[in-house]
């Protein structure tokens, strides 16, 4: 677990622009279990894909869209294990991989960003695609 005087900074990128994040797996169940609407789940991460365009495209993506997901939730890789671990069950067939980002609609996974889609990309990059994604599911 990293240090949370690490964290608490990128926790609250997400925070400000109106993420809920989920702590234990309780809170991961009664979120995704529940099947109506559009929700965006963000894998949150220390890593600097995750700083450097990650959460600068998803905060651009849901500042821009004229269509947005019901709510907007995340979990902590490598900080609450329980709750992302929890996650990582909503996002089968797709392997772990943190960041990452889940679209689901009416309790269906219709949209996966996984890190390899992140590493690379520039935060304009991630925002179109994620503001393509909202376009049509939302």
């Amino acid at each position: 677990m990293y240090p949370e005087m690490l964290v608490a900074p990128m926790r609250q990128q997400l925070s400000d622009a109106g993420f809920s994040s989920l702590m234990n797996a309780a809170e991961v169940e009664n979120e995704l279990n529940e099947k109506s609407g559009t929700k965006l789940l963000v894998f949150n991460s220390v890593c600097g894909c995750a700083a450097g365009t990650a959460r600068p495209g998803i905060i651009k993506a849901v500042k821009e869209s004229s269509k947005l997901p019901n709510k907007l939730l995340t979990v902590f890789a490598g900080q609450e294990a329980e709750a992302v671990a929890k996650a990582r069950e909503y996002t089968a067939p797709f392997p772990p991989s943190s960041p990452s980002v889940a679209l689901y609609k009416n309790g269906e996974l219709v949209h996966f960003i996984e890190r390899h889609m992140i590493e690379g990309r520039s935060s304009e990059m991630i925002a179109e695609n994620l503001k393509a994604a909202f376009e049509e599911f939302c």
